[in-house]
């Protein structure tokens, strides 16, 4: 009979370790694993830099102690660095359940030979609904009716013309970026009524949702009453939208940010809420997180903030576990990755 197999499941408080064993289970045969388990602080503990890794969390420590023996791991935030790669020389495949492996150095696992896989697309549905949230949010000012309501105000002078609120039916939304959220974003605004417009020069237009037209950015910035990001951030997007670019929207428009923070020159956001060329902001995302105390968007008029939830739902959960755990299928049966993030690593 074969020995089962060492894999460690290094959850958080997010992708939870009872996810990672359940989907584990689910694809493949239980008695092929010798399950071990590692509980990793996030997010009630912030993810930082380990070693030479970002956005990780807990010690090198734990997880060279956690790897002894191990030849796969499922996690989300485990620090896989060249000190943990030179102390655990079983280790072959490792699992990253979120889009992009910035906690695993991909250099040394290459040299290592142990396969980096990922799990792009995870969070789209989630962030595509957020951007939506957001958008009514900040159109509807619903946040301040909340809070005025639960203070004891009945603020019924946010009916007066000038205070009200916007619709996307019948109003020019623009997307900036169209990959997989700003591709549901637009469909599901296209069901609401709006015209979507996308500026993205990548995107082939046959794969827009019908009734989403491509532009170019400057014409969509001038046309569109609700501008919302979805592009990835590079050295070519960094400070995208910059004063010029916000005062090319009309005035009394939004802009929805729930991509990256360095897309928006935030400075430059505050000013135009303060001044009122924009009617209001809905932004999970920003250049400094969590926001400091002196960042000046705090007290800006008319913003909806939250504290990057944008891709957080149980459905993603399950789903980057079921993701993982499909990657650990296909190594079991000798198969290639599906989403390999170091593809030199693997042999056929």
């Amino acid at each position: 009979m074969t020995e089962p197999i060492p894999v460690l499941a290094a959850g958080d408080h997010f992708v939870l370790n009872r996810l990672l064993v359940e989907a584990l289970h689910a694809e493949t045969d239980p008695a092929a694993w010798d399950v071990r388990e590692l509980e990793l602080p996030w997010p009630h503990v912030p993810f930082g830099r380990v070693a030479e890794v970002d956005e990780a969390s807990g010690t090198e420590e734990q997880l060279i102690e956690a790897l002894s023996g191990v030849r796969v791991c499922l996690t989300q935030m485990a620090p896989l660095t060249s000190r943990v790669l030179a102390a655990c020389p079983d280790l072959e495949l490792f699992a990253v359940s979120r889009g992009g492996p910035v906690n695993a150095n991909l250099a040394a696992a290459t040299e290592q030979g142990v396969a980096v896989t990922f799990t792009p697309g995870r969070n789209a549905e989630s962030t595509a609904e957020h951007t939506l949230g957001l958008m009514l949010a900040a159109m509807r000012r619903i946040p301040q009716a909340h809070a005025g309501t639960v203070a004891g105000r009945w603020d019924s002078g946010l009916y007066a013309y000038d205070e009200t609120g916007l619709e996307i039916a019948g109003s020019t939304v623009g997307l900036v970026g169209a990959g997989a959220i700003g591709r549901r974003v637009a469909a599901a605004l296209v069901a609401l009524g709006a015209t979507v417009l996308v500026a993205d020069p990548y995107v082939d237009p046959a794969t827009l949702p019908p009734g989403a037209r491509r532009v170019e950015l400057p014409e969509l910035l001038a046309s569109s009453s609700v501008v919302s990001l979805h592009a990835r951030l590079t050295d070519e997007t960094r400070g995208l939208i910059g004063g010029a670019e916000l005062a090319a929207m009309p005035r009394g428009s939004v802009l929805v940010n729930c991509a990256r923070g360095g897309l928006v020159d935030h400075a430059a956001l505050a000013a135009a809420l303060h001044g009122g060329h924009l009617f209001a902001a809905g932004l999970d995302v920003f250049d400094v997180e969590p926001l400091p105390a002196d960042h000046p968007l705090r007290g800006a008029p008319n913003l909806v903030l939250t504290p990057h939830l944008a891709g957080a739902s149980r459905m993603v959960a399950r789903r980057a576990a079921r993701m993982v755990a499909a990657e650990a299928g296909r190594w079991l049966r000798g198969e290639p990755p599906l989403h390999h993030a170091n593809p030199p690593a693997v042999t056929p």
